[in-house]
């Protein structure tokens, strides 16, 4: 909702209009598994006041690959409130290698309240291994409606 001319603006109001962000980093390495698991200190847990409160989140992987293998893959995702988000951050684990791998989320909240954001890593099938690195992080923007 825009403000008008001459409307009389609460606090409230402007508050909102600033956008918000929120980082969480790693605390400790994640050793991957098939199954996807929190990165450890990866975790916010962050509040809305007004139901299509906008987001955008930035994440950075720290991916080390300790044994290879030809087709499988590194991968971190998103979750907001329970939902896995779309869009994959991914790594080949066919080198022996640690890389940084970044990946952009957005989306907005269905409703007012507290909201939990958490980056996960996965490894995509047995075979290889890798962990999730100390460097991994990301942030979230909350931008407000009026």
């Amino acid at each position: 909702m825009p403000i008008l001319a001459g409307q009389n603006v609460t606090a409230g109001q402007l508050n909102r209009l600033q956008p918000r962000q929120f980082s969480a980093a790693a605390t400790s390495a994640l050793s991957a598994s098939t199954t996807y698991a929190l990165i450890p200190g990866c975790s916010l847990t962050l509040p809305s006041t007004a139901a299509t409160a906008a987001w955008t989140a930035t994440g950075v992987f720290d991916c080390s690959v300790t044994t290879t293998h030809t087709t499988n893959l590194m991968v971190g995702r998103l979750v907001v409130d329970t939902v896995a988000q779309a869009g994959l951050a991914v790594h080949a684990m066919d080198t022996l290698d640690r890389d940084t791998v970044a990946m952009l989320w957005s989306g907005t909240f269905a409703a007012a309240g507290s909201h939990t954001l958490q980056m996960e890593g996965v490894i995509s099938s047995a075979g290889g291994a890798g962990t999730f690195q100390i460097y991994s992080g990301f942030t979230v923007t909350v931008t407000e409606t009026v």
